[in-house]
């Protein structure tokens, strides 16, 4: 089935063939998990049911994108930040 969406992240809009049935798309809007719903389908598969994000751009904005450090991985620093610590090496 040809499924198209709107990407979360850029806002361009995406087609693709994905082997799923109307049936599996409705138990998953009634609430049941994707990979409940739709067990055939692989990651980037359901990310893009789910989010509108295509592989090719996850690996731009996710893998090695700006925002990601030599891992992929917040740093300390940002981490301490996002938890809404205070740190300092002054004692």
């Amino acid at each position: 089935m040809k499924i198209t969406r709107q990407s979360i992240l850029s806002k361009n809009i995406s087609s693709m063939d994905i082997d799923v049935t109307h049936e599996q798309i409705a138990l998953w809007e009634g609430g049941m998990l994707i990979q409940q719903a739709m067990p055939n389908l692989c990651e980037d598969e359901r990310e893009f049911m789910m989010t509108g994000i295509t592989p090719d751009e996850w690996d731009a904005h996710m893998v090695g994108g700006e925002d990601a450090d030599e891992e992929g991985q917040p740093t300390w620093e940002q981490e301490w930040e996002d938890y809404g610590e205070v740190y300092s090496d002054e004692y």
